[in-house]
Protein backbone atom coordinates (compact mmCIF):
# COMPACT_ATOMS: atom_id res chain seq x y z
CA UNK A 1 0.00 0.00 0.00
CA UNK A 2 1.48 3.64 -0.88
CA UNK A 3 1.38 6.25 1.50
CA UNK A 4 0.97 9.89 -0.32
CA UNK A 5 3.07 12.62 1.35
CA UNK A 6 1.59 14.80 4.12
CA UNK A 7 2.38 17.94 2.14
CA UNK A 8 1.04 16.71 -0.96
CA UNK A 9 -2.09 15.73 0.33
CA UNK A 10 -2.51 19.23 1.89
CA UNK A 11 -1.86 20.86 -1.96
CA UNK A 12 -4.50 18.72 -3.22
CA UNK A 13 -7.26 19.83 -0.71
CA UNK A 14 -5.99 23.38 -1.12
CA UNK A 15 -6.60 22.87 -4.85
CA UNK A 16 -9.70 21.44 -4.69
CA UNK A 17 -11.27 24.67 -2.70
CA UNK A 18 -13.45 26.71 -4.75
CA UNK A 19 -11.75 29.89 -6.16
CA UNK A 20 -12.38 33.29 -4.00
CA UNK A 21 -12.11 36.54 -6.15
CA UNK A 22 -13.67 40.08 -5.85
CA UNK A 23 -16.98 40.23 -7.49
CA UNK A 24 -16.40 43.73 -8.08
CA UNK A 25 -13.12 45.74 -9.12
CA UNK A 26 -12.60 48.28 -6.35
CA UNK A 27 -10.83 50.72 -9.76
CA UNK A 28 -14.10 50.09 -11.25
CA UNK A 29 -16.13 51.42 -8.42
CA UNK A 30 -13.93 54.27 -8.04
CA UNK A 31 -14.95 55.12 -4.49
CA UNK A 32 -13.84 58.39 -3.36
CA UNK A 33 -14.60 60.14 0.00
CA UNK A 34 -14.11 64.06 0.56
CA UNK A 35 -14.11 66.43 3.43
CA UNK A 36 -15.25 70.03 2.24
CA UNK A 37 -12.49 72.05 1.82
CA UNK A 38 -14.11 75.13 2.59
CA UNK A 39 -12.41 74.16 5.97
CA UNK A 40 -9.42 73.59 5.19
CA UNK A 41 -9.05 69.64 6.76
CA UNK A 42 -10.51 71.19 10.15
CA UNK A 43 -13.63 70.10 12.31
CA UNK A 44 -15.07 73.15 14.11
CA UNK A 45 -17.39 71.21 17.02
CA UNK A 46 -19.10 74.59 17.29
CA UNK A 47 -20.64 74.91 13.72
CA UNK A 48 -21.81 71.14 14.35
CA UNK A 49 -23.59 71.36 18.13
CA UNK A 50 -24.80 74.54 16.90
CA UNK A 51 -26.19 72.82 13.52
CA UNK A 52 -27.25 69.84 15.44
CA UNK A 53 -30.67 70.52 15.36
CA UNK A 54 -31.54 72.40 12.08
CA UNK A 55 -34.23 72.01 9.85
CA UNK A 56 -32.99 73.96 6.70
CA UNK A 57 -31.72 71.32 4.00
CA UNK A 58 -28.41 71.12 3.60
CA UNK A 59 -26.05 72.97 1.58
CA UNK A 60 -22.87 73.08 0.80
CA UNK A 61 -21.79 74.68 4.49
CA UNK A 62 -23.35 71.94 6.01
CA UNK A 63 -22.59 69.14 4.22
CA UNK A 64 -19.18 67.98 5.66
CA UNK A 65 -18.37 64.32 4.02
CA UNK A 66 -18.94 63.40 0.49
CA UNK A 67 -19.02 60.45 -0.85
CA UNK A 68 -18.80 59.55 -4.79
CA UNK A 69 -18.75 55.89 -6.68
CA UNK A 70 -19.45 54.17 -9.95
CA UNK A 71 -22.42 51.89 -9.62
CA UNK A 72 -20.92 48.53 -10.93
CA UNK A 73 -24.39 46.86 -11.76
CA UNK A 74 -27.77 47.43 -11.89
CA UNK A 75 -29.69 48.14 -8.33
CA UNK A 76 -26.68 48.00 -6.93
CA UNK A 77 -26.87 48.09 -2.96
CA UNK A 78 -24.16 50.36 -1.70
CA UNK A 79 -23.67 50.45 2.31
CA UNK A 80 -21.01 53.00 3.34
CA UNK A 81 -19.67 52.30 7.06
CA UNK A 82 -17.67 54.46 9.06
CA UNK A 83 -16.51 53.00 11.68
CA UNK A 84 -16.13 55.34 15.31
CA UNK A 85 -14.04 57.53 16.54
CA UNK A 86 -13.52 59.37 19.61
CA UNK A 87 -16.02 61.90 18.53
CA UNK A 88 -18.15 59.79 16.36
CA UNK A 89 -20.47 56.35 16.66
CA UNK A 90 -20.74 54.30 13.86
CA UNK A 91 -22.39 55.41 11.08
CA UNK A 92 -24.45 53.27 7.89
CA UNK A 93 -26.01 54.70 4.98
CA UNK A 94 -27.08 52.12 2.51
CA UNK A 95 -28.68 53.13 -1.18
CA UNK A 96 -30.17 51.38 -4.24
CA UNK A 97 -28.06 52.72 -7.05
CA UNK A 98 -30.27 51.61 -9.96
CA UNK A 99 -28.44 52.34 -13.10
CA UNK A 100 -24.66 50.69 -13.58
CA UNK A 101 -21.95 52.49 -14.50
CA UNK A 102 -23.67 56.32 -13.49
CA UNK A 103 -21.52 57.89 -10.97
CA UNK A 104 -23.33 58.52 -7.42
CA UNK A 105 -22.93 61.22 -4.81
CA UNK A 106 -23.80 60.32 -1.36
CA UNK A 107 -23.78 62.79 1.92
CA UNK A 108 -23.39 60.63 5.00
CA UNK A 109 -24.49 62.18 8.08
CA UNK A 110 -22.12 61.41 10.63
CA UNK A 111 -23.21 60.38 14.29
CA UNK A 112 -21.80 62.81 16.49
CA UNK A 113 -20.78 62.43 19.77
CA UNK A 114 -22.02 65.86 20.43
CA UNK A 115 -20.81 65.48 24.35
CA UNK A 116 -17.26 64.84 23.67
CA UNK A 117 -17.10 67.52 20.80
CA UNK A 118 -18.53 70.31 23.20
CA UNK A 119 -15.78 68.91 25.80
CA UNK A 120 -13.09 69.47 23.61
CA UNK A 121 -10.95 72.56 24.66
CA UNK A 122 -7.72 72.48 22.28
CA UNK A 123 -6.97 70.93 19.11
CA UNK A 124 -6.73 67.51 18.09
CA UNK A 125 -6.01 65.06 15.61
CA UNK A 126 -9.67 62.68 14.21
CA UNK A 127 -8.98 59.90 12.19
CA UNK A 128 -12.19 58.27 9.59
CA UNK A 129 -12.28 55.24 8.51
CA UNK A 130 -15.02 54.91 5.76
CA UNK A 131 -15.39 51.39 4.39
CA UNK A 132 -17.87 50.88 0.56
CA UNK A 133 -19.82 47.22 0.52
CA UNK A 134 -21.64 46.83 -3.01
CA UNK A 135 -24.07 44.10 -2.48
CA UNK A 136 -22.52 43.03 0.67
CA UNK A 137 -19.28 42.87 -0.50
CA UNK A 138 -16.44 45.08 1.03
CA UNK A 139 -15.18 47.38 -2.11
CA UNK A 140 -12.80 49.48 -0.68
CA UNK A 141 -11.56 51.46 2.27
CA UNK A 142 -10.82 55.35 2.97
CA UNK A 143 -9.31 57.01 5.88
CA UNK A 144 -9.64 60.36 6.41
CA UNK A 145 -7.48 62.67 8.77
CA UNK A 146 -9.00 65.86 10.47
CA UNK A 147 -7.74 68.75 12.87
CA UNK A 148 -10.73 69.05 15.51
CA UNK A 149 -10.73 72.35 16.91
CA UNK A 150 -11.19 73.73 20.35
CA UNK A 151 -15.58 74.35 20.61
CA UNK A 152 -14.32 78.11 21.84
CA UNK A 153 -13.51 78.25 18.21
CA UNK A 154 -15.66 80.29 16.24
CA UNK A 155 -15.65 80.19 12.28
CA UNK A 156 -16.00 83.42 11.24
CA UNK A 157 -15.42 82.71 7.73
CA UNK A 158 -13.46 81.39 4.71
CA UNK A 159 -12.33 81.62 0.66
CA UNK A 160 -12.49 78.32 -1.58
CA UNK A 161 -11.37 79.01 -5.10
CA UNK A 162 -12.16 82.32 -5.01
CA UNK A 163 -15.67 82.38 -3.33
CA UNK A 164 -16.10 83.60 0.25
CA UNK A 165 -18.14 81.88 3.01
CA UNK A 166 -19.80 83.96 6.13
CA UNK A 167 -20.36 82.04 9.29
CA UNK A 168 -20.41 85.51 11.45
CA UNK A 169 -24.29 83.85 11.92
CA UNK A 170 -22.36 81.12 14.55
CA UNK A 171 -22.15 83.89 16.92
CA UNK A 172 -25.48 83.09 17.78
CA UNK A 173 -24.81 79.77 19.15
CA UNK A 174 -22.58 80.84 21.76
CA UNK A 175 -25.77 82.93 23.01
CA UNK A 176 -27.16 80.30 25.59
CA UNK A 177 -30.35 81.31 27.08
CA UNK A 178 -30.30 77.73 28.68
CA UNK A 179 -27.71 78.03 30.72
CA UNK A 180 -28.50 76.66 34.26
CA UNK A 181 -26.39 79.95 35.90
CA UNK A 182 -28.97 82.20 34.60
CA UNK A 183 -32.03 81.22 37.19
CA UNK A 184 -29.58 82.33 40.01
CA UNK A 185 -28.19 85.46 38.58
CA UNK A 186 -32.10 86.74 37.86
CA UNK A 187 -32.75 85.66 41.27
CA UNK A 188 -29.45 87.95 42.07
CA UNK A 189 -30.81 90.64 40.00
CA UNK A 190 -34.41 90.92 42.17
CA UNK A 191 -32.57 90.61 45.47
CA UNK A 192 -30.75 94.12 44.47
CA UNK A 193 -33.80 95.86 43.54
CA UNK A 194 -33.05 97.63 40.55
CA UNK A 195 -36.48 95.99 39.41
CA UNK A 196 -39.32 94.15 41.10
CA UNK A 197 -40.14 91.56 38.49
CA UNK A 198 -38.44 90.33 35.02
CA UNK A 199 -41.87 91.06 32.60
CA UNK A 200 -40.24 91.23 28.70
CA UNK A 201 -42.75 93.23 26.59
CA UNK A 202 -45.95 92.98 28.95
CA UNK A 203 -45.02 97.14 29.89
CA UNK A 204 -43.99 100.02 27.35
CA UNK A 205 -40.08 100.58 26.51
CA UNK A 206 -39.09 102.57 29.77
CA UNK A 207 -39.73 99.03 30.96
CA UNK A 208 -37.52 97.17 28.62
CA UNK A 209 -34.91 99.25 29.11
CA UNK A 210 -35.38 99.16 32.80
CA UNK A 211 -34.98 95.19 33.02
CA UNK A 212 -31.68 95.82 30.20
CA UNK A 213 -30.12 98.27 32.70
CA UNK A 214 -30.90 95.82 35.61
CA UNK A 215 -28.81 93.34 33.80
CA UNK A 216 -26.33 95.81 32.94
CA UNK A 217 -25.89 96.94 37.06
CA UNK A 218 -25.83 92.77 38.03
CA UNK A 219 -22.84 93.03 35.21
CA UNK A 220 -20.67 95.91 36.69
CA UNK A 221 -21.42 94.26 40.34
CA UNK A 222 -19.75 91.28 39.21
CA UNK A 223 -16.77 92.75 38.04
CA UNK A 224 -16.36 91.55 34.69
CA UNK A 225 -12.87 92.80 33.11
CA UNK A 226 -11.61 93.55 29.27
CA UNK A 227 -9.75 90.72 27.72
CA UNK A 228 -9.25 89.71 24.35
CA UNK A 229 -8.31 86.81 23.92
CA UNK A 230 -9.42 86.48 20.01
CA UNK A 231 -6.53 84.39 18.27
CA UNK A 232 -6.03 80.51 18.21
CA UNK A 233 -3.73 78.11 17.26
CA UNK A 234 -5.60 77.77 13.51
CA UNK A 235 -2.51 77.55 10.59
CA UNK A 236 -5.20 78.17 7.77
CA UNK A 237 -4.91 80.95 5.79
CA UNK A 238 -8.15 80.44 4.15
CA UNK A 239 -9.97 80.43 7.37
CA UNK A 240 -10.91 83.14 10.07
CA UNK A 241 -12.17 81.84 13.47
CA UNK A 242 -12.00 83.66 16.97
CA UNK A 243 -11.88 82.56 20.35
CA UNK A 244 -15.39 82.93 21.94
CA UNK A 245 -15.91 82.77 25.60
CA UNK A 246 -18.39 80.76 26.70
CA UNK A 247 -21.31 81.57 29.23
CA UNK A 248 -19.78 79.88 32.08
CA UNK A 249 -16.41 81.40 31.66
CA UNK A 250 -17.61 84.85 31.48
CA UNK A 251 -19.21 84.53 34.51
CA UNK A 252 -16.23 82.37 36.33
CA UNK A 253 -13.55 84.22 34.90
CA UNK A 254 -15.05 87.80 34.95
CA UNK A 255 -13.09 88.02 31.30
CA UNK A 256 -14.64 89.65 28.39
CA UNK A 257 -14.30 91.42 25.22
CA UNK A 258 -16.93 92.62 22.80
CA UNK A 259 -18.69 89.50 21.44
CA UNK A 260 -18.14 87.41 24.72
CA UNK A 261 -19.93 90.14 26.81
CA UNK A 262 -22.41 90.81 23.86
CA UNK A 263 -23.42 86.72 23.88
CA UNK A 264 -23.26 87.25 27.65
CA UNK A 265 -25.47 89.50 28.00
CA UNK A 266 -27.67 87.95 25.30
CA UNK A 267 -28.11 85.38 26.71
CA UNK A 268 -29.45 86.68 29.49
CA UNK A 269 -31.59 89.20 27.91
CA UNK A 270 -33.60 85.98 26.00
CA UNK A 271 -34.26 84.49 29.17
CA UNK A 272 -36.41 87.10 30.23
CA UNK A 273 -38.39 87.55 27.39
CA UNK A 274 -36.40 90.51 24.95
CA UNK A 275 -34.97 90.29 21.55
CA UNK A 276 -31.52 90.37 21.50
CA UNK A 277 -29.18 91.64 18.25
CA UNK A 278 -25.90 91.33 17.86
CA UNK A 279 -24.48 94.12 15.42
CA UNK A 280 -20.77 92.93 13.78
CA UNK A 281 -18.68 94.85 12.31
CA UNK A 282 -15.21 95.36 10.96
CA UNK A 283 -12.63 94.16 14.12
CA UNK A 284 -16.23 94.78 16.67
CA UNK A 285 -19.02 93.75 17.82
CA UNK A 286 -21.92 96.01 19.94
CA UNK A 287 -25.37 94.71 21.32
CA UNK A 288 -28.71 95.64 20.45
CA UNK A 289 -32.17 94.74 21.77
CA UNK A 290 -35.87 95.69 20.74
CA UNK A 291 -37.84 98.04 22.62
CA UNK A 292 -41.08 96.67 21.41
CA UNK A 293 -42.44 93.11 20.30
CA UNK A 294 -43.01 94.28 17.23
CA UNK A 295 -39.25 95.17 16.43
CA UNK A 296 -40.38 98.83 15.73
CA UNK A 297 -37.23 100.62 17.37
CA UNK A 298 -33.84 98.79 18.22
CA UNK A 299 -32.14 100.29 21.72
CA UNK A 300 -27.84 99.73 20.96
CA UNK A 301 -25.38 99.01 24.37
CA UNK A 302 -21.55 99.42 24.02
CA UNK A 303 -20.94 96.10 25.96
CA UNK A 304 -17.01 96.64 26.81
CA UNK A 305 -18.30 99.56 28.85
CA UNK A 306 -19.01 96.80 31.93
CA UNK A 307 -15.32 96.70 32.39
CA UNK A 308 -15.07 100.84 32.76
CA UNK A 309 -15.69 100.60 36.45
CA UNK A 310 -14.68 97.60 38.99
CA UNK A 311 -17.41 97.54 41.79
CA UNK A 312 -15.82 94.45 43.58
CA UNK A 313 -12.58 96.41 43.76
CA UNK A 314 -14.02 99.75 45.43
CA UNK A 315 -16.14 97.41 47.46
CA UNK A 316 -12.69 95.99 49.09
CA UNK A 317 -11.51 99.08 49.04
CA UNK A 318 -13.95 100.69 51.83
CA UNK A 319 -12.84 101.91 55.38
CA UNK A 320 -14.01 101.18 58.62
CA UNK A 321 -17.05 103.12 57.88
CA UNK A 322 -18.36 101.86 54.63
CA UNK A 323 -17.41 104.93 53.44
CA UNK A 324 -14.70 105.04 49.66
CA UNK A 325 -11.34 106.85 50.36
CA UNK A 326 -10.74 109.87 48.27
CA UNK A 327 -8.80 108.40 45.94
CA UNK A 328 -11.43 105.54 44.69
CA UNK A 329 -13.59 107.87 44.68
CA UNK A 330 -11.81 110.24 41.87
CA UNK A 331 -12.52 107.49 39.84
CA UNK A 332 -15.94 107.60 39.91
CA UNK A 333 -16.18 111.14 39.70
CA UNK A 334 -16.48 111.24 35.76
CA UNK A 335 -19.89 109.40 36.18
CA UNK A 336 -21.24 111.57 38.69
CA UNK A 337 -23.44 114.72 38.92
CA UNK A 338 -21.65 117.32 41.03
CA UNK A 339 -24.60 117.12 43.37
CA UNK A 340 -23.93 113.22 43.43
CA UNK A 341 -20.97 113.89 44.22
CA UNK A 342 -22.00 116.69 47.28
CA UNK A 343 -24.30 114.48 48.35
CA UNK A 344 -22.24 111.15 49.06
CA UNK A 345 -19.37 113.06 50.33
CA UNK A 346 -21.50 114.62 53.02
CA UNK A 347 -22.70 111.07 53.91
CA UNK A 348 -26.30 111.54 52.81
CA UNK A 349 -25.61 108.67 50.07
CA UNK A 350 -24.65 104.94 50.71
CA UNK A 351 -22.08 102.85 48.67
CA UNK A 352 -25.26 101.09 47.29
CA UNK A 353 -26.45 104.35 45.97
CA UNK A 354 -23.15 105.53 44.55
CA UNK A 355 -22.61 102.30 42.63
CA UNK A 356 -26.33 102.43 40.88
CA UNK A 357 -25.45 106.19 39.96
CA UNK A 358 -22.25 105.00 38.25
CA UNK A 359 -23.95 102.18 36.52
CA UNK A 360 -26.83 104.13 35.82
CA UNK A 361 -24.17 106.59 34.01
CA UNK A 362 -22.25 104.76 32.14
CA UNK A 363 -25.03 102.74 30.78
CA UNK A 364 -26.18 105.79 29.12
CA UNK A 365 -22.94 106.23 27.82
CA UNK A 366 -23.25 102.72 26.50
CA UNK A 367 -26.36 103.42 25.00
CA UNK A 368 -25.26 106.25 22.88
CA UNK A 369 -21.61 104.94 22.24
CA UNK A 370 -22.52 103.28 18.43
CA UNK A 371 -25.12 105.59 17.89
CA UNK A 372 -23.40 107.00 15.12
CA UNK A 373 -21.68 104.33 13.49
CA UNK A 374 -25.11 102.38 13.51
CA UNK A 375 -26.81 105.35 11.80
CA UNK A 376 -24.09 105.27 9.10
CA UNK A 377 -23.83 101.71 8.62
CA UNK A 378 -27.51 100.93 8.42
CA UNK A 379 -27.93 100.32 4.95
CA UNK A 380 -24.78 97.95 4.93
CA UNK A 381 -26.43 95.98 8.23
CA UNK A 382 -29.82 95.70 5.92
CA UNK A 383 -27.84 94.74 3.06
CA UNK A 384 -27.25 90.73 3.18
CA UNK A 385 -24.14 90.61 0.32
CA UNK A 386 -22.36 92.74 2.75
CA UNK A 387 -21.01 90.38 4.83
CA UNK A 388 -18.67 93.08 6.50
CA UNK A 389 -21.04 94.40 8.64
CA UNK A 390 -23.86 92.10 10.56
CA UNK A 391 -26.93 92.37 12.26
CA UNK A 392 -27.67 88.90 13.73
CA UNK A 393 -31.15 89.17 15.28
CA UNK A 394 -30.58 86.00 17.45
CA UNK A 395 -34.49 85.22 18.05
CA UNK A 396 -34.32 85.04 14.12
CA UNK A 397 -30.82 83.18 14.08
CA UNK A 398 -32.92 80.03 16.38
CA UNK A 399 -34.45 78.68 13.68
CA UNK A 400 -31.30 76.94 12.69
CA UNK A 401 -28.24 77.89 14.57
CA UNK A 402 -29.36 76.25 18.63
CA UNK A 403 -27.22 77.30 22.03
CA UNK A 404 -23.48 75.16 21.28
CA UNK A 405 -23.52 72.63 24.47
Amino acid sequence: MKHFPLLAFLVICWACQPVSHRRFDPRVVDFQVEYSPIYAGNLYPSLILGLSHSNIASGDTQSLFTVSLVSPAKDAVVRIVVDSSAFSYVTILQEVLPVKGETYTLRPQIKWKYDKLYGTRQPVSVDLTFTCYVNDEEVDVKNIRLNCRSVNECLLGAVYKGRSYDFKWLFAGYVNEDHPYIDQILADILDEGVVNRFSGYQGGSVTVEDQVYAVWHYVLERGVSYSSITCTSNPSRSVRVQHIRFFDEVYNTRQANCIDACVFLASILRKIGLKPVIFVEPCHAYLGYYTDRQRRNIALLETTMTAWVQFPMLQRALDADGRLPAGQLDKLRPYLTVAQQKQYEDGDMSFEDLKRCVSRAIFVKASTYNRDSYQANKSAFADPTDTSYQQLDIEQLRQYVQPVK
